[in-house]
């Protein structure tokens, strides 16, 4: 093998290692969330928003400790580590967990072990998903709004801003979340303009209750 091949296979192996995460294909394609999240929105979210936090992510980690975390190793430590992987971390992790709890599916239902945990906790389905919306209409700026199980096995709600969420060491609600809604204006602002809650609203028709109901099952398991 020639000098110039060496180097050219070098590098290449370089990028690859470099490039630890990567952005899983979308389970459903642009337009198959209409009327409730429009296509254009899915794309640019996914496509542009998305895809720069991977990227990003990729680079900051390079040369550093995190390169050989897992992305949840990251989050659990991010006190530790660079804003710019933190940031970047989060926002490829929340996007990831956003895009797997869509679906164009129609009448997905919460498990019956999450029902129960709903009604002891919320007193119905109905009552978490107001909870919900009013929490994240409350969260100024930017942010998420996440459904999550705390360190002490309950379902509570929280926000938190930018792209933090309840795993990071730095969270003032720790937990594991088995939902989350963006509230980013790039979620929502081409279809809802400012309005928020009218999105909020809209994101309820498409959530994939059989996966956070699997994320609720994984929660309790984690904790055992």
């Amino acid at each position: 093998m020639k000098k110039h091949q060496i180097l050219s296979v070098l590098l290449l192996l370089c990028i690859t290692v470099s490039a630890q995460f990567t952005q899983k294909n979308l389970p459903y394609a642009y337009n198959d969330l209409e009327p409730f999240i429009d296509a254009q929105t899915m794309e640019i979210h996914y496509s542009k928003h998305h895809a720069a936090y991977v990227k990003n992510l990729n680079a900051a980690i390079t040369g550093t400790a995190a390169e050989k975390m897992t992305i949840e190793e990251i989050l659990s430590s991010v006190s530790k580590l660079s804003t710019a992987i933190r940031n970047n971390a989060g926002g490829h992790y929340n996007h990831e967990f956003f895009w797997s709890a869509l679906t164009p599916e129609k009448n997905t239902i919460p498990s019956a072990d999450l029902q129960k945990a709903i009604q002891e906790r919320f007193t119905s389905l109905d009552a978490l998903k107001e909870k919900i919306n009013q929490t994240a209409i409350s969260r100024f700026g930017s942010g998420w709004v996440w459904l999550y199980v705390s360190q002490q096995g309950k379902l509570e709600i929280c926000t938190t801003a930018n792209q933090d969420n309840p795993l990071m060491d730095i969270a003032e609600n720790k937990g594991t979340p088995i939902f989350g809604i963006d509230v980013w204006e790039h979620a929502y602002y081409l279809k809802y303009q400012n309005k928020r809650p009218d999105y909020l609203i809209a994101v309820w028709n498409v959530v994939n209750w059989n996966q956070v109901s699997a994320n609720y099952a994984a929660a309790l398991k984690k904790m055992k």
